[in-house]
C-alpha cells in the first residue's frame, strides 16, 4: 500500500474503535463508574501496556522531542479524555455527537495559524460537508433523541475536549515522523498517568468491580483494549502520512460507527438520511484529502528557491 493508503486504512480501523467506544462508554458510566477513575484506568493500563511493549522497540527520545510529548500529552490524553468524560456524564450524546464536529475546524485554523498550512476552498468544503453529514446523522439517530437533552456545562466540558484534542493533532506534527508509535504512546501515557493516577486513587478504587455485570466488565475490557491500546497504535500511522486536518475529519466517522452499532442492536434503525450521511461524511474526507498542502504548494512555486 502508498504511504496514504496505509494512513487512510489506520486512520479508519482506529477510529471504528472510538466510535464504538461512545455507545460503549456511556454504558460503562452508567453502571456506576465513575468518569475519573476511568480515566485513571485508562492512563495506567495504557503506559503500562505501551511500556512493555516498547521492551521489543526501544528507541532513544531527544530531550527537547520529550517537552513535545509532555505537551502532546497534556492535550492529547490529560485534557481531552478527563473534560470528555465529565462532560459526557452530564450531557447527551446528541449534543456530545454534534460539538465533536467541530474538532476538524478548529485544526484546520489551528494548522494555518501554527503549522502554515493553507486553508484552501476544497479544504472549507470538505469539512462542512463532512460536518453536515455528522450532524445530520446524529439528529436522525432514534437513539440519540431519545435520551434526552444535555446541559451548558456538560457541553461546553466537551467542547473544551475538542479543542484540546486539535490542539494535540497540530503540537505532535512536527516529530510524528521521528519516532514508532510505541515510543510516542508509552512516553504520552506515562506523562499522562503520573500526575493523574496519585490524586485518583480514591476513585479508581471507588468503581465496584464486584457488583458489575459481565457485560460491564467486558465492556471496560473493550475500553482499556479496543478504544486504548488498539487505536493509539494505529492513530499515529495516520499521523505520519496524513495532514491534521485530514485527521481531524476522522472524527466524523465516529457517529457514524456508532448508529450503525445501534442499528445492529436493535436499539436503532436503518433509514435513508443516514445512509445519506454517511456519504456526506466520506465525501468530505475525501475533498479534505485533495486539497492542496503547504509542501504542494511550495512544491508548484514559480518562486521556490
Amino acid at each position: 500500500m502508498s504511504k496514504k493508503t496505509t494512513g487512510h486504512t489506520a486512520m479508519l480501523i482506529g477510529y471504528i474503535f472510538f466510535g464504538m467506544n461512545l455507545n460503549i462508554s456511556k454504558y460503562v458510566l452508567d453502571a456506576s463508574v465513575n468518569p475519573m477513575g476511568l480515566n485513571g484506568i485508562r492512563f495506567l493500563f495504557g503506559a503500562l501496556a505501551f511500556w512493555f511493549l516498547s521492551l521489543f522497540k526501544q528507541e532513544r527520545v531527544e530531550r527537547k522531542d520529550l517537552i513535545v510529548l509532555f505537551l502532546a500529552s497534556l492535550f492529547g490524553l490529560l485534557i481531552n479524555q478527563v473534560l470528555f468524560f465529565q462532560g459526557l456524564t452530564r450531557t447527551s450524546p446528541i449534543d456530545s455527537s454534534v460539538i465533536t464536529t467541530s474538532i476538524p475546524i478548529i485544526t484546520m485554523l489551528l494548522s494555518a495559524l501554527i503549522l502554515k498550512e493553507p486553508i484552501t476552498w476544497l479544504k472549507v468544503l470538505g469539512v462542512i460537508i463532512g460536518a453536515t453529514g455528522a450532524i445530520l446523522l446524529v439528529f436522525s439517530s432514534q437513539q440519540a433523541v431519545g435520551n434526552g437533552a444535555g446541559n451548558m456545562l456538560g457541553n461546553l466540558l466537551v467542547f473544551g475536549s475538542c479543542f484540546s484534542f486539535s490542539v494535540y493533532l497540530v503540537v505532535i506534527k512536527p516529530i510524528i515522523h521521528k519516532y514508532s508509535p510505541i515510543t510516542i504512546m508509552k512516553w504520552m501515557f506515562l506523562f499522562a498517568a503520573v500526575p493523574f493516577v496519585p490524586f485518583n486513587i480514591g476513585n479508581m478504587r471507588s468503581i465496584p468491580f464486584d457488583q458489575l455485570s459481565s457485560d460491564a466488565l467486558l465492556s471496560l475490557g473493550y475500553i482499556l483494549v479496543f478504544a486504548t491500546v488498539i487505536p493509539y497504535l494505529l492513530v499515529p500511522i495516520g499521523q505520519r502520512y496524513l495532514r491534521p486536518t485530514t485527521v481531524a475529519m476522522y472524527n466524523y466517522v465516529q457517529p457514524l460507527v456508532a448508529a450503525i452499532l445501534a442499528t445492529f442492536l436493535g436499539q436503532d434503525v436503518y433509514t435513508l438520511p443516514k445512509a445519506f450521511a454517511a456519504v456526506l461524511v466520506f465525501s468530505g474526507v475525501y475533498l479534505v484529502t485533495r486539497s492542496k498542502s503547504r509542501a504542494d504548494l511550495e512544491k508548484n512555486s514559480p518562486h521556490e528557491a
